[in-house]
């Protein structure tokens, strides 16, 4: 399973980012790419503790239930849900955006699972560090996929 406490696969992640351009279109969603960019940003900022977000009702109820979504080697589908505080809709430096990402990708995979949150995933709940570095991998794989990198 692919992690982003993986060498090779968080730099597979990075060569990925650097295809993107400020003209990149979505091949499906409402995301611009500079939006994604910092959508991914957020979710890097909540594995690595520097952003908590209050679990949702529904996840509360139903979130354990569905963890393996998360954790499982099945790439997440087309127009999934998000928590609304990763709704990004100001973001509108490309090359900020991006820089950011990759600096917060990198300084995730060499912290290393001592780094990791210990806060709750606002839908899934309490995960071990590896399900975070799971899931934001996969996370971040399918925003590159919306975008056809």
């Amino acid at each position: 399973m692919k992690s982003l406490f993986d060498n090779t696969t968080n730099e597979e992640l990075l060569q990925r980012i650097d295809q993107l351009n400020p003209d990149s279109k979505a091949l499906w969603g409402k995301m611009s790419v500079t939006q994604m960019l910092a959508h991914c940003a957020a979710g890097m900022m909540m594995g690595s503790g520097k952003l908590n977000i209050d679990r949702v009702l529904i996840g509360k109820l139903i979130g354990g239930f569905l963890k393996s979504i998360y954790t499982n080697e099945k790439p997440f589908g087309k127009n999934a849900p998000t928590a609304k505080e990763l709704v990004v809709v100001n973001a509108t430096d490309f090359e900020k955006e991006k820089a950011n990402l990759k600096t917060l990708m990198q300084n995730f995979s060499e912290g290393g699972t001592a780094k990791c949150t210990t806060h709750p995933h606002p839908f899934f709940g309490k995960l071990k560090p590896e399900d975070w570095g799971i899931g934001i991998y996969k996370h971040t794989d399918h925003h590159l996929r919306q975008f056809g990198v």
